[in-house]
Parts: C-alpha cells; structure tokens; sequence
C-alpha cells in the first residue's frame, strides 16, 4: 500500500488531516488502533468546546495571539501560538463545511462553539450521540467519499526512513506486519497520557493514584517512533487535567465530570495533616499536576464554607454542586472547622489553624506571607468563615499530556537543531510547545488538533495556508 499521507491516529488531528489531505487530491489514510465503529479516543469523549485560552474563536487573530500569551506567560512557541491565532476562526467554518453543527452550550461567549448536541449537565460519562461523536462519523464518512481509507484495528509500530526521509510506516493489524508507503506521515496518537512508564518518568511516581481521565488509547507510540527519528520532544513534565472526587478512582460515574477546580481555587487544599501544600490561585491544572508529582496525589482535601459552595460550586457547566452527590461523591459538611476535620480524617488542630491563617492573610492582603503562597494570577481567594464548612478529598485527573514531539508553524517535525524531518508531521496532543510550561496554560485541545491537522494537510499537499499577517 501507498499513500500521499498517512494519519497515524483516527482522532480530530489525525482525521482532518486525512479529509483535507483528501480535499486537496491527496491519497490519504488513517492507521486507528481501535478495531469498533465507535473505537475510544479522547476526541471522542471531548467537551467539545473549541475556544483559544478561553476566548471565542471568531476573536481577530491579534486578540487570540495575546490570549494565548497572557494565558502561558509567553511560554509558548511563538510560531505555533500564531497558527493558531490565525487558522482558529476558519477551522471552525471548515469544520461546519464537513458537517459539523456547532451550539452556544451556555452564557459564557468562549463556549459558541460548542460541538452539538452538548453532553448533559450530569456526572459521569455521556459521549455516545454527543457532537464529538457525530462529527467524528461525520469526517470518516467525508474520508471515504474522498476514496481515503480508514484502517480500524491497526497500530502503528514504526516509522520507514531512507536517507533521513519518512518515506513511510510499519503497522500490525491481527498480527500481520503492514508496510505501508507514504509519501508523508502525521504523528496524531495524542500523546502518552495512558502510558505510566513514561507518566513515572516524566511526570510524577504514581500512576496508579492518579485518575486516568481519558480514554486509555494515547500510549505515546507516536512519540516513541518519532524520537527514534530524531525528533526534539519539548515540555514533557507538563499535562492538562482536572480535579475531582478522590471517588472517581473507583466510581467511573463521577468522572469526566464534574470537575471541583472552582471550588478549590476559590478555597483551599490540604494534605491529610490538614496543613496547605500548593498554590489554589494558579487555577485546577496547576493544582492537578501539584498533586500528581507529590509521593501521595491522592493526600488533597478542598475546604470550602457555604457561600464558596453556593456560589463557585455551582460555576462550572457541570458543576460540583450538585452533580457531585447525585454522582454518588463524598461530601463532608459540618458546624465548626473542628468537627469537619473529624468528619474528614484530618488534624483538627491543625486545620482550624490553617483556616485562621488563611483567613487573615485574605482579610489583611497578606498573601504572600503563606507558606506556600497564595497567588491571584487567575483566581481570588476568597475566606472561609461562614458554617456549614465542606471538604471534598479529591484526585488529580489527566486528560492528555501537553508537551511532546517538537513541530513547527506547518506540523513538520524538528530536529534537535530545529531542521525539519523531510515527509514527518505531527498534530494536537501528541505535539509540544504551545501548551504548559511554567505557568501550565492552556489553549485548547480541540482547536490543537484540527487547526494542526488542516495545516499539516496544506503543507503535504504544497499548499500551505497563508495567515493573516500575525506577528510571529
């Protein structure tokens, strides 16, 4: 078999870059590990909001372009941060073009473009019918009118190289050795979120107390064949991910959802001594990597009072109040801060001490004073005095990882040197450089994926998209 591309993938990057290759006369192919119709990929159990660092996707390019910025501290690739800013909006109305039907999920203006039918504000899981899902039948289907082929069931094992060129891949399917011809190859597998080797390695020593909140698919082959390649991999300590009920580690119906960041960067985290032991204002994904890199990510407790409950519990689309208890998820509430560390299993000593210090440093603007500080970068923190008080133990879940194969403005991949590897592309999850960091910002993995996946497809097919003139 020989092919103009082949998507090494069947998520959004690896299936965009698939129909668009198509669109432009491309012979393109998707290798999708998964053998059934409806093979599991995080795309497939995605949100499905496209927004750039939580602004509205339609934005002038310059807008998303200091989005991005504020939202990583400028510790960002500023060639990929500029693709994105100026292929966001046309992404979205390719996309549409390709049948995808777009909602307004909520009030909230970054959320337009929401993948429709919206999941239901319940907990647990609720894909199956959901925009993700569709629009994923509806891009197979757009694939194989184009005479693309969808190879289910088949796993990449190899990339083929002559000459320092992808030429190529080597693939198993019902234990059969593929070699398949490629005039280019995409690396679209999503990174290695399910793989806890590399997890121990790059990002913290238990796995196994971590919530593995995606669909256990992204192994990180992809990056594995693209280093023996020679591939720079960039920010690999890095993840996007979640916090919620420490329960979800055995109750699958509380997660994806819902998520208790908003209460936790509204209130406070402890450890089991009842003492903090991470900064809540750098937002829920900084607080679940803290947790995850910890010797025990499972040791957090959020610690809230009524009105933050009220109030942020109630925040998110699908919020913790009351989703978390419909869910089945543990909810201590108590009179005194005292009797809910007893309920808790945490010192009550201690955390009425913890309370009392952080309530000071609130009242007086004494933030900087905590051990560990207290910053405002992205949430205010707000006292806890009003009874009854609340503690969640919760996990750090993980979703996919941020840092990963090293490409340029077009997906092709670097070098350590930052040359390209002729006929190598990568797009969405399994890419570094746009996301993390120090200051672990996010993007957005769905417009990621398909705006590096349109790209990609423009390059191999020697059309590459001009932008609108974004300073890179």
């Amino acid at each position: 078999m020989h092919f103009d591309l082949v998507a090494v993938g069947g998520g959004f990057a690896g299936l965009c870059a698939a129909v668009r290759g198509a669109e432009l006369g491309l012979r393109t192919a998707v290798l999708e590990t998964g053998a059934e119709d409806s093979y599991p990929c995080n795309s497939r159990w995605a949100g499905g909001i496209f927004h750039v660092s939580y602004h509205d996707v339609k934005l002038r390019p310059d807008e998303l372009l200091a989005a991005i910025n504020r939202q990583t501290n400028r510790e960002t690739d500023q060639e990929l941060a500029a693709a994105i800013a100026a292929d966001a909006g046309r992404t979205v109305g390719w996309l549409a073009s390709q049948g995808a039907a777009f909602a307004q999920a909520s009030p909230i203006r970054w959320h337009r473009f929401t993948l429709a039918p919206p999941r239901m504000p319940v907990a647990g899981q609720d894909w199956q019918g959901r925009g993700p899902d569709r629009l994923l039948g509806e891009l197979r289907r757009r694939l194989q009118e184009r005479r693309g082929r969808l190879l289910l069931g088949t796993r990449a094992a190899s990339l083929r190289l002559e000459r320092g060129r992808v030429v190529g891949v080597t693939a198993h399917k019902e234990g059969e050795a593929l070699e398949i011809g490629a005039a280019a190859v995409v690396i679209a597998d999503g990174g290695f979120p399910g793989n806890a080797e590399l997890f121990r390695k790059y990002i913290g020593p238990r796995p196994e107390r971590v919530l593995m909140r995606h669909a256990g698919t992204a192994l990180g082959d992809g990056l594995k064949m693209a280093a023996e390649a020679g591939a720079a991999l960039v920010g690999l300590d890095r993840f996007y991910g979640h916090l919620l009920s420490r329960d979800a580690m055995e109750n699958e119906g509380l997660w994806p959802y819902p998520q208790i960041d908003a209460v936790a960067t509204a209130a406070i985290v402890v450890d089991r001594r009842g003492y903090r032991i991470l900064d809540e204002g750098l937002g829920g994904i900084s607080i679940a990597n803290d947790l995850a890199r910890l010797d025990d990510p499972l040791c957090g407790t959020v610690i809230c009072d009524a009105p933050i409950w009220e109030t942020a519990g109630k925040a998110a689309q699908i919020p913790p109040n009351p989703q978390l208890l419909a869910g089945g998820g543990t909810l201590h509430r108590a009179d005194t801060i005292e009797r809910l560390a007893e309920a808790a299993g945490l010192l009550p000593v201690n955390l009425a001490e913890t309370v009392a210090i952080y309530n000071d440093a609130v009242r007086f603007n004494r933030l900087m004073t905590l051990l560990p500080e207290r910053s405002t970068t992205r949430d205010e923190p707000r006292r806890i005095e009003t009874p009854p008080f609340f503690a969640i133990p919760i996990c750090a879940g993980i979703t996919n990882t941020t840092g990963g194969i090293a490409i340029d403005g077009h997906g092709r991949v670097k070098r350590p040197d930052g040359s390209a590897i002729a006929g190598l592309y990568a797009a969405g999850g399994t890419t570094g450089g746009l996301e993390g960091g120090g200051a672990l910002g996010y993007v957005g993995g769905l417009i990621k994926a398909c705006v590096f996946g349109l790209r990609v497809a423009e390059h191999a097919a020697g059309q590459p998209y001009r932008d609108t003139g974004v300073a890179k």
